[in-house]
C-alpha cells in the first residue's frame, strides 16, 4: 500500500507509538509526505521527546531515518486550490497533505479528524493497522 502521511502519525512513530507498527508493516510500500510535514515533525520532535521523557538523540535519529518519500511542492501544486477549498478553513496546515493525496489518488494516514469528509480515503493509525493486518 502507498499512502500520504500527516505529521501527527509520524511524530507518534518517532516516539515509539503504534504508528511505528505501520512504518514497519510489510504491507506498506511507500509513505509520501510534503516538505511542510517534514518541517512540522522537525519542529515538534524535540519538544515531544522532552515531554515524554525520551532521549532526544534517539528521537532525532528516528526522525532522520523515517522511511518516507518527500514529494516536491510543484508536483501537487495543481491540487492546492481544491485542497484549500475542502480543508483550508478547518486546518490550513493540512492543505498540502490533502493536495498531495488528491493529486496522487492515495489515501491519507492521519489521526486528525479534519480529513473526514474531504473527498479522500482517510485512515487513523488503528484503522490502517486493521486494514494492513487483514492483508
Amino acid at each position: 500500500m502507498r499512502i500520504v502521511a500527516d505529521a501527527n502519525v509520524l511524530l507518534s512513530a518517532v516516539i515509539g507509538g503504534k504508528a511505528l507498527r505501520v512504518l514497519r508493516h510489510p504491507g506498506i510500500e511507500e509513505i509520501l509526505v510534503t516538505a511542510t510535514v517534514l518541517d512540522e515533525i522537525h519542529e515538534y520532535a524535540v519538544v515531544l521527546a522532552r515531554k515524554k521523557r525520551l532521549a532526544v538523540d534517539t528521537v532525532l535519529t528516528a526522525l532522520v531515518t523515517l522511511p518516507v518519500t518527500v514529494i516536491d511542492h510543484g508536483t501537487y501544486l495543481p491540487s492546492i486550490k481544491a485542497a484549500e477549498h475542502r480543508i483550508g478553513r478547518r486546518d490550513p496546515d493540512d492543505v498540502e497533505t490533502l493536495a498531495l493525496a488528491l493529486h496522487s489518488g492515495l489515501p491519507v494516514w492521519s489521526n486528525d479528524s479534519d480529513f473526514d469528509g474531504v473527498g479522500v480515503v482517510w485512515h487513523t493509525t488503528a484503522e490502517l493497522l486493521a486494514v494492513l493486518d487483514r492483508g
